[in-house]
């Protein structure tokens, strides 16, 4: 048998004595249930193995004498009250005093929700879910050119009935207005490249070849790719952001009540406004990099403008300004082909109307890129 001091000891230290009695078990907690007494290391670990051996559902079903406690605080109601599941056990002796801190601690305390683990067959859901939504959009931007092919038919037949004043207005704020900003990058671009073309070309003696060089990439390459990224960046966010505003506002809607076709005048006028509009683009910017190309050549290398206009003619074939041109017209109707997808797509809600913007640019870089790639493999051997 336990001697007096073992039991005065343990009755120092939180603990819990559970009893048999006829009417069923029974649980006495006694000690001092406080801050100082539940994080001695020791304490709690035994008394985290009692708790455990009594957890569950079984420990509701169990009687609790609380009127033993020698002290109470927050963080000791706090164990009992996860020990008992966050909910008031079927059978429960306990003065107002700790009935109140009990009452406070079940008031404040909430469950942190736990989500479940990931698996497998979770991680396959939002993979096929992932795949459906690009099938969904592949889908509907392959119909979105159906659409307009039949739209160009239709616009061929009765020429007088298009929408020429959607159209003119496109072509200038799409091209008239982004002359500057696609010249100044242009510049910038051809400075740069001209300046780290120039320390690499020093060290052989074959300065005369930054011609070459800056002529194939501008024109063939960086022109058309940097007009079109930025034309992405500009008017497509904003086409998208246009009709997306006009989902927003219901004049999509209205338009349908109407009989008016969303493609016919929304998407079509876009689409031949870029597609005039970008090989232009795309010509302006190349021409403002040559100069910038042209300028830095003759400051780092001494290769003067005369020589440089005289010689590039010579080392840049013809095909790759008409392949170049080809690509741009691309570029630019896939452009505005993707923004009015994503614009269509938007929700009458101001936050799928951001999202739709961000889903646009970003598409619409990325496409620009992969078709630039395409074209790169499938049309090496022109104009080299």
């Amino acid at each position: 048998m336990p001697s007096p001091e073992d039991n005065a000891a343990g009755d120092s230290v939180p603990h819990i004595d559970q009893q048999e009695s006829p009417d069923g078990a029974s649980c006495r907690v006694l000690g001092p249930w406080t801050a100082g007494a539940l994080t001695v290391r020791p304490v709690w670990e035994a008394l985290t193995a009692s708790l455990q051996a009594q957890g569950g559902d079984a420990a509701l079903s169990l009687g609790w004498d609380l009127r033993q406690i020698d002290q109470l605080d927050h963080l000791g109601a706090q164990v009992l009250w996860n020990h008992w599941g966050r909910q008031w056990p079927d059978k429960i002796e306990i003065d107002d005093a700790q009935r109140a801190v009990l009452d406070r601690v079940a008031e404040f305390s909430v469950e942190r929700p736990v989500g479940p683990a990931p698996r497998f067959k979770q991680a396959f859901l939002k993979l096929g879910e992932g795949l459906i939504e690009v099938v969904h959009h592949v889908t509907d931007l392959v119909a979105l050119v159906g659409r307009l092919a039949l739209n160009l038919l239709k616009l061929a037949k009765r020429p007088a009935d298009g929408p020429w004043r959607d159209l003119s207005g496109h072509l200038y704020h799409i091209g008239a207005t982004a002359l500057p900003i696609t010249a100044l990058v242009g510049f910038l671009i051809g400075v740069v490249l001209a300046y780290l073309i120039s320390q690499q070309l020093k060290q052989f003696g074959a300065d005369a070849f930054i011609v070459n060089i800056l002529g194939i990439s501008l024109i063939r390459e960086l022109g058309p790719v940097l007009a079109a990224i930025l034309i992405a960046g500009r008017s497509g966010s904003a086409i998208t952001a246009q009709i997306g505003v006009m989902r927003v506002t219901e004049e999509l809607d209205a338009m349908r009540v109407m009989g008016i076709a969303h493609s016919y005048r929304l998407v079509m006028p876009r689409a031949l406004a870029l597609a005039v509009v970008m090989p232009l683009i795309s010509v302006w910017t190349t021409i403002a990099a040559l100069v910038g190309g042209m300028l830095a050549a003759d400051l780092a290398m001494g290769i003067t403008p005369s020589f440089f206009i005289d010689a590039l003619p010579a080392a840049v074939d013809a095909a790759n300004l008409t392949l170049a041109t080809a690509k741009s017209m691309v570029f630019g109707v896939l452009i505005a082909l993707i923004g009015c997808h994503f614009g269509l797509r938007v929700k009458p809600n101001t936050e799928s109307l951001g999202q739709g913007t961000t889903a646009s640019v970003v598409t619409s870089i990325t496409v620009v890129i992969l078709v630039d790639a395409l074209f790169a493999v499938l049309f090496k051997s022109i104009g080299i």
